[in-house]
């Protein structure tokens, strides 16, 4: 009796370690009870296996087994569901799929759990096909397929885009007494959201709550996100006041996300509101946190405290990353200091920075808008990799400036390197050249604009 109830002191003493991450600590414990005539049984080695699967790595965990069997004690389908989670989480199908494998010829059938593993992994490794195939298997055994088996394949169709197939087997699940919990909702809201089914997210959403089912800020924030993205910020915000007058917490990239949202509005005070609030409710501030904050004092005009700002992201131990010179770049060209932005990129260069392509196409604007096209012109010869915004600002620019024959060379360069030029800028240079009298380039740039986009 005593010994029995000292292994389970052990297993306890065991567990406690492997969730704090002292795997070294769980050993010694294993050693110290061997000592004293306490013998580890399979609930002690499974659950040093999942720890070593989640804090270690699948071959400390694996090795474990080799122990079990010297023990003479067998792994059973726990063990090898362990196991093959581990390898799932190191994004490892072969591992897994050979673990599964060795599982069935040790005479270990597997479970639900084992299969919804299985399945998930196949999922995380761009394999839907694969994953169903797994579905199907679980129904055809009849293995009684737990809430968590649907909620994954409904989330791994999504993920992958298969909303409309997800919904079509929500439905058919439904039709046959599945009852889905808040979880498979907002799974199927994450999911339309995504491919900017808005109304049907929300339709989603009422039948939740018709349901009897509560939203939670997971639902809230998934919807706010998706209206942010769509550019419908207002909307956003309603939903984010009604989070607020519900008591639900943010996180620290849920601010952002709404401070974010008040900026490309131009409500600086509530921008600025919501980041004291966020300082004040102690939200760990990362470098996104600061961006936003940089972002909010350079669109306000308070250049002298966005530079503040970064040196106290320094003396935090941080480093600025290209989003966040582009953001100065962008706020002195906006207060008109050009030599100021230009100044920048070279302290960008000297502290390891090789390109800024923001900051770059930032400085190339404001040259343009202040009228130095030339200069804007030798900034762009200078680049050694441009995109899409980059020939588009500039053929614009030179089409403002009447220099329409630059503009048809610099359009087609673009056109022709794969790049994407606003229709409305490139009838903006061919309506210029024939208000120029250059009827008969405008009329060879349309021909050649067509195969310039035929061969891309």
């Amino acid at each position: 009796m005593v010994c029995k109830y000292s292994t389970k002191l052990l297993n306890i003493c065991v567990a406690s370690f492997c969730k704090s991450q002292q795997m070294q600590k769980a050993e010694i414990v294993i050693i110290d009870a061997i000592r004293i005539g306490v013998l580890p049984d399979l609930v002690t080695y499974n659950t040093l296996v999942d720890g070593y699967c989640r804090f270690s790595g699948i071959d400390a965990a694996y090795s474990v087994l080799h122990r079990m069997r010297e023990a003479g004690i067998r792994p059973d389908v726990i063990t090898y569901n362990s196991l093959i989670a581990g390898a799932t989480r190191n994004c490892s199908l072969e591992h897994s799929l050979k673990l599964f494998k060795e599982m069935i010829q040790s005479g270990i059938s597997p479970d639900i759990w084992s299969y919804n593993t299985l399945m998930h992994c196949f999922f995380i490794s761009g394999k839907p096909d694969e994953a169903n195939r797994v579905f199907q298997e679980i129904i055809l055994k009849d293995l009684h397929p737990h809430p968590v088996t649907f909620n994954t394949m409904i989330n791994g169709l999504c993920k992958h885009g298969y909303t409309s197939n997800a919904i079509m087997l929500f439905r058919n699940l439904q039709h046959h007494g599945f009852v889905p919990q808040l979880v498979t909702y907002n799974i199927l809201i994450n999911g339309l959201c995504k491919v900017g089914r808005l109304k049907a997210a929300w339709r989603m959403l009422n039948e939740a709550m018709d349901s009897g089912l509560e939203p939670d800020a997971i639902t809230y924030l998934t919807l706010m996100k998706s209206c942010f993205r769509r550019r419908k910020y207002e909307h956003g915000l309603e939903i984010f006041f009604e989070m607020i007058n519900k008591g639900f917490g943010f996180d620290a990239f849920a601010y952002c996300t709404v401070i974010g949202a008040f900026l490309k509005l131009g409500w600086f005070e509530e921008a600025n509101f919501w980041m004291q609030r966020m300082i004040k409710n102690g939200m760990g501030i990362d470098l996104v946190s600061y961006n936003t904050f940089v972002n909010l004092y350079c669109k306000e005009g308070k250049l002298d405290a966005a530079y503040k700002l970064l040196d106290e992201i320094e003396s935090k131990g941080l480093e600025c990353d290209d989003y966040t010179h582009a953001i100065m770049v962008d706020g002195l060209c906006r207060d008109g200091n050009i030599e100021g932005a230009r100044q920048h990129l070279n302290y960008m260069y000297t502290t390891g920075f090789t390109s800024n392509l923001v900051a770059l196409n930032c400085l190339i604007d404001r040259y343009c808008k202040a009228g130095q096209i030339d200069q804007a012109m030798k900034l762009f010869a200078s680049m050694e990799t441009r995109d899409s915004f980059t020939y588009t600002s500039l053929v614009h620019n030179l089409c403002k400036a009447r220099r329409f024959r630059s503009a048809s060379k610099l359009l087609l360069s673009g056109l022709r390197g794969g790049m994407e030029v606003l229709e409305t800028t490139q009838r903006a240079v061919i309506d210029g050249l024939c208000s120029s009298g250059f009827t008969s380039e405008a009329r060879k740039l349309r021909t050649k604009i067509r195969l310039a986009q035929l061969f891309h």
